[in-house]
């Protein structure tokens, strides 16, 4: 597992945006031939072909972004002629207090045209450790530490710099060695740079930046890859869009999965309807684990715990894909993988959020269940979760998708 925990660790500092995530997605898949396709260079669909004639899809399916802040066009301002600070929006359910005196990187994506051939661009560009957001001091707020409501347009602004005036477009052009009015677009989001790190008396939990979704984007990618599909097409998905809401272009509330199987669906024996009918979908999000302070929050019976396994999720009104049919499916497929499984629920006076399993099945309708792996914190800029959940969601995954 070591050698999974530095390779993930490495993973999460390359992935600082959903642009990032799915770059790197490419390179593991570029080095094994792995056929993929993209959309909005955000999101990401990979296939691998069955041995047999198909019976139909086997799908994983999690999502490239995170809760961030983005940067609003024309960000700096200048404050007192002291400082530039930026001006950002939330993206996302975040903890806004969580992203206080943490050091703080910009990254994302740069539009250019290509003079020769009159295309546009996309550029990779990230910044790190370039700003910081910084608390008031206690000696301000006296009242701090009984409650505090942020304003995110007066509270949140990160500090990029002195009174300088070079701006974030000068930054981008230097870095990219072109001139500012080559620039035509760009997508920027501040981001958490700081590494993973393992604590615990065993060293058994993992604190990084991004674990939702990226932890269930890593594992689910090294089982798709690690597996030999015998009777199902193997399809890794990995959604932009998720934490506002999949509907975008690139977001599992678009065409893009639809569009991808069935072209790869093209040639087979049986319909493609009749396929979809024999598929399975499993949705791999992040789960709620049992709090160590709050236990109260969690469900009487359905209470799952970091490095306890692979999490089922359900819930009464459909905002998780999960069934009697689909629990039985992902029971079987944990006990053939050997890993443990957990089961959760909200609080029946506690609404819970949705993920992206139905969200496709409004596209395609796909037996599906939603699986997860614990964790606590979800939604701040650092969250903590399980290093030994990581190798079950990988056995359960490369089991998957070698039917």
């Amino acid at each position: 597992m070591e050698k999974n925990l530095i390779e993930f660790a490495q993973f999460i500092k390359q992935s600082p945006t959903a642009f990032h995530a799915v770059d790197s997605v490419k390179s593991i898949l570029e080095e094994k031939g792995i056929a993929y396709f993209t959309r909005n260079d955000s999101s990401l669909i990979a296939v691998k072909m069955s041995k047999n004639p198909p019976k139909g899809f086997r799908i994983m399916a999690s999502h490239s972004d995170s809760p961030c802040f983005k940067l609003k066009t024309k960000p700096e301002i200048k404050v007192e002629d002291s400082y530039v600070k930026l001006n950002v929006e939330k993206y996302g359910g975040m903890i806004l207090s969580s992203w206080l005196d943490r050091p703080l990187g910009i990254a994302g994506r740069v539009i250019t045209k290509d003079k020769e051939t009159d295309q546009f661009v996309s550029h990779l560009v990230d910044f790190k450790q370039c700003a910081v957001i910084p608390n008031v001091a206690i000696h301000f707020n006296r009242e701090i530490n009984k409650g505090f409501e942020y304003n995110p347009q007066v509270d949140m602004l990160p500090l990029f710099s002195g009174n300088k005036e070079k701006t974030i477009r000068e930054m981008l052009a230097e870095s990219l060695h072109i001139f500012t009015e080559e620039i035509l677009g760009e997508d920027l989001y501040l981001y958490v740079d700081q590494e993973p790190v393992t604590v615990g008396a065993e060293g058994e939990f993992i604190v990084s930046p991004r674990l939702d979704d990226l932890q269930c984007a890593y594992s689910t990618l090294k089982g798709f890859v690690e597996s030999e599909p015998t009777d199902y097409i193997a399809v890794y998905c990995l959604f932009d869009n998720e934490e506002v809401g999949s509907r975008t272009r690139q977001g599992a509330d678009s065409d893009f999965a639809q569009q991808i199987l069935s072209e790869v669906w093209r040639d087979a024996q049986i319909t493609f309807a009749s396929a979809l009918k024999n598929s399975f979908l499993l949705s791999a999000d992040n789960a709620h684990a049992l709090h160590p302070n709050h236990p109260e929050k969690s469900d009487v019976t359905n209470k799952p715990c970091i490095n306890g396994g692979i999490v089922l999720k359900f819930n009464g009104n459909a905002h998780y894909t999960t069934d009697g049919f689909s629990q039985a499916f992902v029971t079987d497929l944990c006990k053939k993988a050997d890993v443990p499984m957990q089961t959760f629920a909200n609080r029946s006076d506690i609404p819970g959020g949705s993920t992206l399993g139905n969200i496709m099945m409004s596209h395609m309708s796909i037996p599906a269940a939603d699986i997860g792996l614990g964790q606590l914190a979800m939604h701040s800029a650092v969250e903590t979760a399980g290093v030994k959940d990581m190798e079950y969601m990988m056995a359960a995954a490369k089991k998957f998708f070698t039917a």
